[in-house]
Parts: structure tokens; C-alpha cells; sequence
């Protein structure tokens, strides 16, 4: 038999889709709960309230911040990963997905150990009249010590795609590396850069561990949408929902985005 006509076979027989049932149900039929929870009359009633409106507006704010850190400071990592050979690149590599893995809430107390009052720095830091435990900015930092391994990731394999001939064509002609850069690596690795901005803005719009020690939980302050929906358990149900359903949509705007209109796999 024709090898064309058993591959169109074997994926015109819906029979191989019966074992993914479980596991697929699994994974949706809790968010479409969520979703079947709420009415579109409570989400836009809940979406005007002081607390969630605060959430929502921190949350943007500094996972927008993360994420532009991510790609002036993760960049340059990124780039490194691709030369082969150096010294120390295993230590490195397994670093950057170190807090892929550590639980958030150790995550939290490692930053606050680092930047705290009695932290490694906070004294150098107090010094200069900076305190970052509980502020805007410690829910940016964060989110970035949380979310940055995506894009770093992600650009990575982007800049390791890049055919080296391109580069040494543009050395022939005497371009020097700040020219590569910004006229051949950048454009050609476009997609998977802004891949892993996407994946990092949504990772960092959904952390809570980190956030809730290094940054505490105060409305307007640090409380992103992750820590309004922990409390929202306790004192307000359709709250929680609200932000949750929220999170989900911008989530998984992203995925469809990253996987489908940048045809970029990151995960």
C-alpha cells in the first residue's frame, strides 16, 4: 500500500482520539466550570469594582515592566547560550531554568533574602535610600525572576536558527557585530523574540507565588490579579471568578497567539 495513503488513513480514523478523552477532559472541563460559573451581566458588574480594577491595572502594569526588563537583561544571556564551547554553558543553561522549577514560595524568600532590610543587599541598598520589599517594584522583580526563562529560552533557539552563513556573509562586506545584530539576527529571529515576550508577559501576569512574600498583598500597592483572587476566596466568591476567568482569557490569547499566528513552540 501506498505509504501517502496509510499516513491519510491513519489520520482520517478518529479511533486514536478515544485515549486522549481523559486527560483532555481533565484539563478543560474545571476552566469551562469556571466559565458556566459566572454570567456576562457579573463579569462586567465585578469588572467596576475598586479592588479588581486596581488588580487588573497593577497586574499590566508590571508584568509589562518584567517583561521589558526580561529583554534588555535576558537578550544578552540568550545570545551567549548560542556559542558553543565556552566554558561554564551547562552551569548556565541549567541556572536560567532554575526557576522554572523552584516552588515560587522559595523563589519569594530567595528575593527577599537578596533585597530584604537584612538581605545580602538591603544594606547597600538602604544606603541609597532604596527599600524594595512591598513595592511596585518587588512585584516586578518578581515576576521577573519567575517568568524571564521563557523569553531567554525562547530567543535562544530563535538566534540558533539563524543560518551562519548570513553572518558571515555580513562580516564580509565589513559590518561589524552591533550591525549583525540589528540588521540580520534581530530580524530573522523576530518571531521567536516576540514569542517569548508573549509567554513571559503571561507567566508574569499569573505569578503569585514570589509575589505574596517578597511583595506582600496590599490593594493598590502589590496586589496583582493572582493575590485579588486568594483573597477573593475568603471574602468575595464572584471576585475570584471574575479575575480568574480573566486570567484564563489572557492566557490562553497567548497560546493561540504564540502557537498559532507566530507558529513559534515554546513550551
Amino acid at each position: 500500500m501506498n505509504t501517502s495513503k496509510i499516513h491519510q488513513a491513519g489520520r482520517s480514523n478518529p479511533a486514536w482520539m478515544f485515549p486522549t478523552l481523559p486527560y483532555l477532559l481533565f484539563i478543560s472541563l474545571p476552566i469551562l466550570s469556571l466559565i458556566l460559573h459566572s454570567s456576562p451581566y457579573q463579569i462586567i458588574h465585578n469588572l467596576n469594582e475598586k479592588q479588581v480594577v486596581q488588580a487588573i491595572q497593577l497586574s499590566l502594569s508590571t508584568s509589562l515592566a518584567a517583561t521589558l526588563l526580561t529583554l534588555l537583561l535576558g537578550t544578552p544571556v540568550a545570545l551567549l547560550l548560542t556559542k558553543k564551547g565556552f566554558h561554564g554553558r551547562q552551569l548556565m543553561d541549567s541556572l536560567i531554568d532554575l526557576p522554572t522549577v523552584l516552588p515560587p514560595s522559595v523563589a519569594g524568600v530567595a528575593l527577599l533574602m537578596t533585597f530584604g532590610r537584612k538581605g545580602l543587599l538591603g544594606g547597600f541598598l538602604a544606603n541609597l535610600g532604596i527599600s524594595l520589599p512591598f513595592t511596585f517594584w518587588a512585584v516586578v522583580l518578581a515576576q521577573l525572576f519567575i517568568a524571564s526563562p521563557f523569553y531567554v529560552r525562547a530567543a535562544a533557539l530563535g538566534f540558533a536558527s539563524i543560518q551562519p552563513s548570513y553572518v558571515q556573509a555580513a562580516r564580509v562586506e565589513g559590518a561589524n557585530p552591533w550591525q549583525v545584530f540589528i540588521h540580520i539576527t534581530l530580524p530573522l529571529s523576530a518571531k521567536a523574540l516576540l514569542s517569548g515576550c508573549l509567554m513571559t508577559w503571561a507567566r508574569a501576569l499569573g505569578e503569585f507565588g514570589a509575589t505574596m512574600i517578597f511583595a506582600g498583598n496590599y490593594p493598590g500597592r502589590t496586589q496583582t490579579m493572582p493575590l485579588a483572587i486568594y483573597i477573593g476566596f475568603e471574602v468575595n466568591m464572584d471576585t475570584a471568578i471574575t479575575l480568574s476567568i480573566i486570567l484564563i482569557s489572557f492566557s490562553f490569547l497567548t497560546l493561540l497567539i504564540v502557537k498559532g499566528f507566530l507558529q513559534q513552540q515554546i513550551l
